[in-house]
C-alpha cells in the first residue's frame, strides 16, 4: 500500500497526566525507520519493542531512548516470509514470531535486556481438511509512547498509544486474507471479494501474494477442464501462521489461517513442542486471539467474521466450546481484523474491514457464551487494529490514514461517536507505551 509511513511512529494520545487516551490525538512523529513494521510487541520488563518486518520477513528489537525515539537493539532476526506477528512471553525469556507467507512459527529466544539470541523453527502445520472439499460455517452461519510502524505512544496510565503503521511495504493481516483458502468459506463468505479488497490494500508489490480467487486457480483442476465423471480438484491449500497468544496454564496458542487451526504448544529446552490443536471449520481463517479472565480464548476468524471460543478440558486438552457468528448487518466481503476485550473485560470488540464497522459482544455465563451487543461504525476506512484503554477504543484506519478515539458506554459496553481524530500514515497496530 503506498504511503507516507517511514516505519515506527509515534501518537500522543491525551496529557500525560489525563490518565487516559480519552484527550486529544496528535502524531508526533516517525521513532525509527523500518521497512513495513505490520506490528509491535513490548517486552513485559524492558523498555524494548519488538517490529516485525513483514517485507523483508525479519524481526527487529528497538529500545526506547526517549518519549518519541528509539533504536535498534542489536541486528534484525530473519525469521520467515511475510512475519506479520510476535508475542512476547509473559516472564520476557522469548517471543513467538508467525509468518503467514511460509507458516513458520518461530520460537526465538531473548536475553537479559531483551536481544534475540537463538532461533528455531517449530513443526510445520499440516492441514486437517486435505481432501474434504468447501467447508461450510459454524453456529447459525456456521504522552508519547512506542508504536510499530507509525511510532511509540503511551496508553493507560500515561494515556499515549503507539501506532504501527506498514510505511513502504503491507501490513500484517493484508496479505493472507485468501491465501490458501477455498473460494466459497465459511458461512457462504465471499473470498473473491475479500481477496481483491485485499490486494487493494497491499499494493502494487505485495498484491500477487494474495491469491485471485476471481480466476481459476492453476494449481487446481477446473470443473469445466476435468474428465467427465472425474471430480474437480480442490483449489491448493497452504499454511498461513498468524498469530501467538501465551495461556495462562503455561502453553502456547498459535493460529493457522490457511489450514483453519489453532495449535496448541509446549516450550521445551529445544524449543516448541507441538501438544495438540483445535480444528475449526474450513474456510473460516482463524486470525487474532485474546485470552480472557476466565481463561478462555476467543479467536476471531478473518474470512467468515466469527468469534470462536476455546477452554482447555479437565485433562487439559483445549477444544472449542462456544462463540458467536458473524455479525447482523456485516457485508459479503468483509474481512475480521482485530479483537480485543473491554478493561473490565465484559466486552468483546472485533473489527470487520470492508464494512468498516466494530461488533460488539457481552461476555455471558463463565466466559463460555458471547452474545452480540451492537454493530457500530468505525470511523475510519479499513480498521486494521484497535485498543481500548480505560473508557476509550482507539482504531487505525490504515487506508484512511488514521487514527480516531471513542467514548464507551460502560454500561452498554457500545462506542460512541468519534470524539478525536489525527492523520497517521496507513496505520497497522497500536500499542501502548510503558509509562
Amino acid at each position: 500500500m503506498d504511503s507516507a509511513a517511514e516505519g515506527v511512529g509515534a501518537l500522543a494520545a491525551g496529557g500525560l497526566d489525563d490518565g487516559s487516551a480519552g484527550g486529544p490525538l496528535g502524531f508526533v512523529g516517525t521513532a525509527a525507520r523500518a521497512a513495513s513494521p505490520s506490528w509491535l510487541a513490548a517486552h513485559p520488563s524492558l523498555d524494548v519493542v519488538y517490529a516485525t518486518l513483514e517485507s523483508e520477513g525479519r524481526l527487529q528489537g528497538y529500545r526506547r531512548t526517549g518519549p518519541s525515539a528509539l533504536v535498534p537493539l542489536g541486528r534484525a532476526v530473519e525469521v520467515g516470509d511475510a512475519v506479520c506477528h510476535a508475542a512476547v512471553s509473559p516472564d520476557g525469556a522469548l517471543l513467538v514470531a508467525s509468518c503467514w507467507g511460509d507458516g513458520r512459527v518461530v520460537r526465538i529466544g531473548l536475553d537479559a535486556v531483551g536481544r534475540p539470541v537463538s532461533r528455531v523453527e517449530a513443526a510445520a502445520a499440516v492441514d486437517p481438511h486435505a481432501g474434504s472439499g468447501s467447508g461450510s460455517g459454524w453456529g447459525s452461519g456456521a504522552g508519547a509512547g512506542v508504536g510499530a510502524g507509525a511510532g511509540p505512544a503511551s496508553a493507560g496510565a500515561d494515556a499515549a498509544t503507539a501506532v504501527a503503521v506498514a510505511g513502504a511495504g503491507v501490513g500484517a493481516g493484508a496479505g493472507p486474507a485468501g491465501a490458501g483458502s477455498p473460494w466459497a468459506g465459511a458461512g457462504g463468505v465471499d473470498l473473491a471479494a475479500a481477496a481483491r479488497a485485499l490486494r487493494e490494500a497491499a499494493g502494487a508489490e505485495f498484491a500477487h501474494l494474495v491469491p485471485d480467487h476471481d480466476r481459476e486457480d492453476p494449481g487446481a483442476v477446473a470443473a469445466a477442464s476435468t474428465v467427465e465423471g472425474e471430480p474437480a480438484e480442490a483449489p491448493v491449500r497452504v499454511s498461513r501462521a498468524h498469530a501467538a497468544a501465551f495461556l495462562p496454564c503455561g502453553r502456547i496458542a498459535t493460529t493457522d489461517l490457511g489450514f483453519d487451526l489453532v495449535r496448541i504448544w509446549r516450550v521445551d529446552a529445544a524449543g516448541l513442542r507441538a501438544d495438540h490443536e483445535v480444528v475449526l471449520p474450513q474456510g473460516c481463517g482463524p486470525r487474532h486471539m485474546v485470552v480472557h479472565p476466565s481463561g478462555h480464548l476467543y479467536v476471531v476468524t478473518e474470512f467468515s467474521c466469527e468469534v470462536f471460543v476455546l477452554a482447555p478440558d479437565g485433562s487439559g486438552r483445549w477444544g472449542l466450546v462456544g462463540g458467536m457468528p458473524a455479525p447482523v448487518g456485516y457485508l459479503a466481503g468483509d474481512t475480521g481484523a482485530e479483537i480485543a476485550l473491554s478493561r473490565d473485560a465484559e466486552f468483546v470488540y472485533t473489527g470487520l474491514r470492508g464494512s468498516n464497522t466494530i461488533a460488539v459482544a457481552r461476555v455471558r455465563g463463565q466466559g463460555e457464551t458471547l452474545a452480540p451487543v451492537a454493530l457500530v461504525e468505525s470511523g475510519v476506512d479499513w480498521p486494521r487494529h484497535h485498543l481500548v484503554v480505560r473508557d476509550t477504543m482507539l482504531v487505525a484506519g490504515q487506508r484512511s490514514n488514521d487514527v480516531v478515539s471513542f467514548s464507551l458506554d460502560i454500561r452498554t459496553g457500545v462506542p460512541g461517536r468519534v470524539r478525536h481524530r489525527a492523520a497517521v500514515p496507513a496505520p497497522t497496530r497500536l500499542l501502548p507505551a510503558r509509562p
